[in-house]
């Protein structure tokens, strides 16, 4: 006589196999939930090596457009010994100069720092911090009128360089 299952053991046969299904299928969508989660979670044991595996784990969603953020320091001592720059002077920089070619918004902040000027001294500065952020695409057009604000407030305020960092980012607004 040929061995034969009862119904309560096929049915649980049944339900391991379905368990194990949605296991293997469910691993890679949990993972790429759990974006900080550790890939040797003990709550994927059982788990097909493949789905467990971080070469076949998903990355982390990508967010954002490819911007670059570009940064502008800005100092308010003037190296000739004349009055500092103010915040009204600032600001009407911003307005006149800044404004017209970042319409879309930027970030101002107030900050400290320091620099070796041309004759080697280290100057301690109020300074501002400018941030702008735009397209990866519009890099050529933007860099066009960053280079014209640095130049602009270096002859406007009599400053040796206005300092400048670009890097690139995403961007989600």
């Amino acid at each position: 006589m040929a061995p034969t299952l009862s119904r309560l053991t096929r049915g649980r046969l049944a339900v391991a196999g379905a368990a194990t299904a949605v296991l293997a299928v469910a691993a890679p969508a949990a993972y790429a939930s759990l974006d900080d989660a550790p890939r040797s979670s003990s709550a994927f044991i059982g788990a097909s090596a493949a789905a467990s595996s971080d070469a076949a784990a998903p990355s982390k969603p990508v967010r954002g457009k490819p911007y670059t953020e570009t940064r502008l320091f800005f100092g308010t001592e003037r190296p000739d010994g004349g009055p500092a720059v103010t915040d009204k002077q600032f600001m009407a920089f911003i307005d006149k100069e800044v404004t017209p070619g970042f319409p879309d918004g930027l970030t101002i902040q107030d900050g400290r720092g320091q620099w070796r000027d041309s004759n080697g001294r280290i100057e301690r500065e109020r300074s501002y911090e400018l941030i702008v952020l735009y397209p990866v695409g519009e890099a050529r057009e933007r860099d066009v009128l960053i280079e014209e604000i640095r130049s602009d407030y270096e002859k406007a305020f009599a400053q040796e360089s206005v300092a400048r960092l670009d890097e690139r980012t995403r961007v989600d607004f």
